[in-house]
């Protein structure tokens, strides 16, 4: 099984956190495993924006945007060109990532 670190940088001035996370792992779960606050209210399942983050880098390494997940990142409060949702960021082993995480005190959609 292949590991790789996730650097989570908070919107909010906490302090960074780097967590190993393991292949077939999605961003939302290593932040929900680690007591990272990350809302999902559709339980990460790609029906809602509120898990929605910013890679920083190592977007290579994760899969392709879907149409549905587009759709739903043009819904979350200031999408930006790298916008993901944490639930469809799925490790794939190869590369580290760095994840911002937005402000989370919203009601999301």
């Amino acid at each position: 099984m292949k590991i790789v670190n996730i650097t989570f940088k908070f919107a909010d001035g906490s302090p960074d956190q780097v967590l190993p996370a393991v292949e077939g792992e999605s961003v939302l779960d290593v932040a929900l495993n680690n007591d990272i606050k990350l809302q999902h209210n559709c339980g990460g399942v790609c029906g809602c924006s509120t898990c929605h983050v910013y890679i920083e880098s190592g977007m290579d390494d994760l899969p392709e945007i879907s149409d549905k997940e587009e759709d739903y990142i043009d819904r979350a409060v200031d999408p930006r060109i790298n916008s993901r949702l944490g639930c469809q960021c799925v490790m794939q082993g190869n590369e580290d990532i760095v994840v911002t995480i937005p402000p989370q005190d919203f009601l999301g959609h």
